[in-house]
């Protein structure tokens, strides 16, 4: 995928989707830079998603800062936010399809259980699926609040992502069944998207490789629900010096801090570019390097930042 256009291919619907749960870091700023430049550079349309279910992690005035980072770094989307919270009907009804097709069926295994159940008999062993314990009605509790989950076929599941190519995915003996709907009454990370990507006819999805497993339990949603499925592109996670993956605090270069500080955004969007071996001036705007752009060219391994990456931000070499 390139700059190049193909005039027979519709131009592709993409998303920004950050979660209001936490600061935006350098991390984040690198995948939504790349998204944006993945469907601005084929002259598509962007949308904005704001995944707000878990109100119980959502931070007073988060969303209006993360608004501001986007914006900060010089990205722009078409048309409205588009909030989470504000779909439950659509993913009501996506859950009453799948009751309709037996696909369904409530949990009260409680986080401690499943854990206790993965971890026996070997405590060493990597986690296992989960078992499929609620399968049984007998081995339900009727006093706790259930969750439901996705009764996972046995079969494989293949897909092509544009960058790791072809990609399979056993979820039967990797996750097991996988909830769709919380105890909490909201629905669940894989269900919300699915709906969320085929209500908004999105056909490229570009986010970070960390979620590459997680395309497979989409994937069994998107044919279950029979809803499309979009181009998949993930890309390399930022890690620290020492190899940890990014978080949401103040130790992991959050943008707000970076912006507060006084750094210029463009230092931000050239030292992205460079990590994905784009030529780039040390202050550069994210539209500038759209000639340059070819997920080909990506990396595919982790960025690691350099120890003095803020003075490296700080003072741009010019």
């Amino acid at each position: 995928m390139s700059a190049a256009l193909d005039p027979s291919t519709p131009p592709p619907v993409g998303r920004l989707a950050p979660s209001p749960t936490g600061q935006l870091h350098l991390g984040h700023a690198r995948s939504f830079l790349l998204a944006w430049w993945s469907i601005r550079s084929q002259h598509g349309r962007l949308l904005m998603r704001m995944e707000d279910l878990d109100t119980s992690r959502v931070r007073p005035g988060m969303v209006d800062q993360v608004l501001r980072d986007l914006e900060w770094l010089g990205l722009d989307w078409d048309g409205p936010v588009v909030s989470q919270s504000e779909r439950l009907p659509l993913y009501r009804d996506a859950i009453a399809t799948l009751e309709s097709k037996d696909l369904l069926y409530p949990c009260t295994c409680t986080r401690r259980e499943i854990q206790q159940s993965q971890s026996a008999p070997h405590a060493d062993d990597a986690a296992r699926p989960y078992p499929g314990t609620c399968r049984d009605p007998q081995q339900r509790d009727p006093t706790r609040t259930p969750a439901h989950r996705f009764r996972v076929p046995p079969t494989r599941v293949q897909f092509t992502d544009h960058l790791h190519g072809p990609v399979t995915f056993d979820p039967t003996t990797e996750t097991g069944d996988f909830p769709v709907w919380t105890r909490e009454d909201i629905p669940a990370y894989q269900l919300a998207v699915v709906v969320d990507d085929a209500a908004q006819g999105i056909t490229e999805v570009l986010r970070g490789d960390d979620l590459l497993s997680s395309t497979a339990r989409q994937l069994l949603l998107q044919r279950a629900l029979a809803l499309p499925s979009p181009t998949w592109i993930h890309v390399p996670l930022v890690v620290t010096p020492e190899g940890r993956r990014l978080a949401s605090r103040s130790d992991d270069v959050p943008l707000a801090d970076l912006r507060d500080t006084g750094i210029d955004p463009r230092a931000i969007v050239a030292w992205a570019a460079r990590s994905c071996a784009m030529p780039a001036h040390p202050l550069a705007q994210p539209a500038d390097l759209l000639p340059l752009f070819t997920i080909e060219s990506l990396p595919r391994d982790p960025v690691r930042l350099p120890p003095d990456i803020r003075d490296q931000l700080a003072h741009p070499a010019t």
